[in-house]
């Protein structure tokens, strides 16, 4: 029976999926099984899939269902008594598995395992580490102001764990993996791996039409967890939500391309500064602030120019979320 199931959703991924199973394969910790969740893919993925030739992996196939049913049929199938996730275009380091697994087995009161995060770009020739937190131990707090483990691509779970809080939520398209994060944090321990392990793959164009819906339902989860969250730690709602219009601001800067999307990214750092002052001390919002500024005066194409002779305003910041809807 292997030690380790991992789960990677899979939809219309004929471009990545390879190499993300080749860094699977390239761990230093075999005795694994891979399974791989076909959620209803149109292109070439599924043939590419069925002709891996490796005992470990498994590969199902569903009519598409999003990305967090696909993690919840992963599970249904997974045997190993640790549960990792891995997304369709993300990689991991060889000594991901080894030494989260290490981590865990020497944290006997841990049910989570998480790594450091780098930053690839779209074309995987262009790496920046990101943050680099070192919580432990009891993160609910953290967790609850931002989603300091960035990407769904990350964790390490005990099996006992992951079935201790139910799975995915299967109406959340984009907050999903924040919302599992919070549940596991609410009852288990984390522990940290101090080493970019995780190197998640930035897509261009692709979240700017679902800015709204990212919104909203990044809303419903803030709200949700916080009714159930100590009276103690209400105080750090408008911080959190601050946060989440720091990121949305962020998002419409990233690949911006009209003055409105100028003008909606300033909306987003208004209301983040309304609701937490002090978040203007933050050098993401600094820079955030200065690209809004420059767009104004200047085209898109010369502010990113100038923006990057300058060496400010990098949309890297801490990401909140992995936009996957399937």
């Amino acid at each position: 029976m292997p030690t380790i199931s991992i789960i990677v959703p899979v939809y219309n991924a004929e471009h990545t999926i390879l190499e993300t199973v080749t860094s699977v394969q390239n761990q230093s910790f075999a005795n694994f099984e891979l399974i791989l969740v076909d959620d209803g893919s149109s292109d070439d993925t599924l043939k590419q899939l069925n002709a891996v030739n490796d005992p470990r992996v498994k590969v199902f196939s569903y009519e598409n269902g999003g990305v967090s049913v696909a993690r919840n049929r992963g599970i249904a199938h997974a045997t190993g008594e640790f549960i990792a996730f891995l997304d369709h275009d993300d990689l991991w380091t060889p000594d991901k598995l080894e030494l989260q697994l290490i981590a865990l087995q020497q944290n006997l009161e841990a049910g989570v395992a998480y790594s450091w995060t780098c930053n690839m770009s779209e074309g995987g020739d262009r790496f920046e580490v990101g943050h680099s937190p070192l919580f432990t131990g009891d993160v609910y707090t953290e967790l609850l102001r931002s989603n300091f483990i960035a990407n769904g691509s990350n964790l390490l779970v005990r099996r006992q764990a992951v079935e201790s809080v139910g799975g995915f939520d299967p109406t959340l398209a984009y907050c999903a993996d924040w919302d599992f994060y919070l549940r596991l944090a609410f009852h288990w321990n984390f522990v940290v791996v101090p080493k970019p392990q995780v190197l998640y793959r930035q897509t261009s164009g692709s979240m700017s039409s679902k800015i709204d819906v990212l919104e909203e339902e990044t809303l419903f989860v803030i709200d949700k967890m916080f009714q159930s969250a100590p009276s103690g730690l209400q105080n750090l709602k408008h911080q959190s939500l601050a946060i989440m219009y720091q990121y949305l601001a962020g998002m419409y800067l990233a690949d911006i391309t009209n003055l409105y999307e100028v003008q909606q990214a300033g909306q987003k750092l208004k209301m983040a500064i309304r609701l937490y002052p002090n978040i203007l001390l933050s050098r993401l919002t600094q820079r955030y602030i200065i690209k809004c500024l420059i767009m104004q005066l200047f085209s898109p194409k010369v502010t990113k120019y100038f923006i990057q002779l300058i060496g400010v305003a990098r949309n890297i910041g801490d990401p909140r979320l992995k936009h996957e809807s399937h």
